[in-house]
């Protein structure tokens, strides 16, 4: 028999009945005992290679894209400085000026006419400045250029894109922003416009996730931040997606779990669920098919949610739905009739209200338990809206980065203050017994879990402020989201999420204890190494925490 016994300066392990311990015994790739020494087989071997650091239960990140994976192929043009996949470290872009200059240097790089391709602009961090085809033209006007925005709900493009897609002579798509001549400015709001482009440039890229190096590099990027199971929570699930997925999780050396969730709207009710059920049957330790994705509304600071009266807290029109609301409805009872998970994006309180609805008919007319539908993001859900989520047995996984990355937007401009305090209202979930998950929707943040505690138990913006006070949950409870919560919101917490006996010899292997260090010090806090089944893998130097 294999095996292996790790002991350790602490056990975090989740594990209700077994809080804490000191070692952790492996057999092959699960979990044989957990305690302290004298419980440990005495014919193991032991291996003392961590034996001053701090196991925890692999981190789950149960709603991220593997577009991280795919997205440094492109370039960054972000507000925030960002590390990428081999350790570069990016500098934020504070004005439009700094944004051509780096579109200027990167065209000199390209082949003539080949489009440039960019990504993690952010609008509305340049109040009373325009990223428009004009400021596009000044800086690239020999070539298509494609930005996409932080929220990847919208994008501009330059002149050369919008005469290449038809755009520029029309019909015109809904989600097409005009000038004050009725003209396309540039923008291009949500998924119908957004898709001419990538048929103009026979290039969507949403499905640049269809390639076995593109997961390889995600799995990598998450190992090294302690995840070993992690989502891609809208995939294209093609044929192509289905074969990329099968090879890169079939190989030893990939490091993680993966989980994706199927887009919705890419196909009718009845395609989707045959192609969504035929996939469950490629699923293996590694690959785990199942959930569904539904997008309804867009980004509350890209203006495209949908948000109840009074809307928008700077008089800026109400947002987009991404399909007729009747026709959301009716994918959720679908869907749920199947027998199928749903994962549904719902950023706005509007949005929510809606699958609220549409989740009490589906449950009402096909009862079923242990459903565990999610809703994804739900910023402002109020609380009449969690209390009918607590009886309908709803899961929630909140975007808790968004209070360090848009708070202050949110604050002073989408939100205004008083709805502020209920910013992804963690605390009042988990008093109601709801199960509850923090994300980074990655790409749009850096993947990193610690850092996604940190903000729901910290609760700052990027300038400092705290918003939300009463929402604040402790280090234990945020340590909980990120493993056993969110593996709950995959139906996965019988294999992964804490340690237990049974389980996948799945950890996250830290340099220091979380419940030891202060509140404030919990995103610095370093990842040494991870196991997936029983297998180590050691955390790249380039990479940070």
């Amino acid at each position: 028999m294999s095996i292996v016994v790790y002991p350790a300066r602490r056990v975090l392990t989740m594990n209700p009945s077994q809080p804490r311990a000191t070692h952790v015994a492996v057999h092959d790739d699960r979990i044989l005992a957990v305690g302290g020494a004298e419980d440990m087989p005495s014919h193991a071997r032991t291996d003392d290679q961590f034996a001053d650091k701090v196991i925890l239960p692999g981190f789950v990140e149960g709603h991220s894209h593997a577009l991280e994976g795919a997205m440094w192929d492109y370039l960054y043009l972000g507000f925030f400085p960002r590390q990428d996949h081999l350790g570069q470290q990016w500098s934020g872009l504070e004005t439009i000026a700094q944004v051509q200059q780096r579109l200027r240097q990167h065209a000199a790089t390209l082949d003539e006419g080949e489009p440039l391709i960019a990504w993690g602009f952010d609008p509305v961090y340049f109040p009373g400045q325009r990223l428009s085809r004009r400021e596009l033209d000044e800086a690239v006007a020999d070539r298509p250029l494609v930005i996409l925005h932080a929220s990847f709900h919208s994008m501009t493009v330059n002149s050369v894109m919008l005469e290449l897609s038809g755009i520029e002579q029309g019909p015109r798509v809904e989600g097409v922003r005009l000038d004050d001549q009725g003209r396309p400015n540039g923008e291009l709001q949500e998924m119908a416009a957004m898709f001419v482009v990538f048929d103009a440039i026979g290039n969507n890229l949403f499905n640049a996730v269809a390639s076995p190096q593109a997961l390889k590099r995600y799995g990598d990027i998450a190992s090294a931040c302690g995840v070993t199971t992690i989502t891609d929570l809208y995939n294209p699930m093609t044929d192509e997606a289905i074969e990329a997925m099968r090879e890169a999780t079939q190989a030893a050396d990939f490091p993680v779990r993966l989980v994706p969730a199927m887009g919705v709207l890419g196909w009718s009710a009845e395609e989707g669920i045959a192609r969504l059920q035929r996939a469950k049957t490629y699923s293996h330790d590694r690959l785990v098919f199942g959930p569904a994705k539904l997008m309804t509304d867009g980004s509350i600071q890209g203006y495209t949610a949908r948000l109840k009266w009074p809307h928008y807290h700077d008089g800026h029109a109400n947002g987009m739905w991404n399909a007729d609301p009747a026709a959301l409805t009716e994918l959720v009872q679908a869907y749920h009739q199947a027998g199928l998970q749903l994962h549904i994006h719902t950023n706005g309180d509007e949005a929510v209200e809606l699958m609220l609805e549409a989740l009490t008919q589906a449950l009402t007319l096909w009862p079923r338990p242990d459903h565990r539908h999610t809703l994804q993001h739900c910023q402002v859900i109020d609380h009449a809206q969690l209390r009918r989520a607590a009886r309908l047995e709803l899961c929630l996984n909140m975007f808790a980065n968004h209070i360090y990355y848009w708070g202050d937007i949110h604050l002073e401009r989408t939100l205004g203050p008083s709805r502020c305090q209920r910013l992804e209202p963690l605390a009042s979930a988990r008093r109601l017994g709801i199960m509850t998950a923090i994300h980074s929707d990655a790409p749009v943040t850096p993947l990193g879990p610690l850092f996604t505690a940190w903000c729901a138990v910290n609760r700052t913006t990027a300038s400092g402020r705290r918003l939300g006070e009463q929402e604040a949950v402790s280090v234990e409870a945020a340590l909980e989201m990120i493993t056993l919560g969110a593996a709950f919101t995959l139906g996965m917490d019988d294999r992964v999420g804490s340690l237990e006996v049974g389980k996948f010899a799945d950890m996250a292997v830290l340099d220091q204890d979380p419940l030891e260090q202060p509140a404030e010090a919990l995103r610095d806090i370093r990842v040494h190494a991870t196991m997936l089944g029983g297998r180590i893998h050691q955390r790249k130097a380039s990479h940070t925490g």
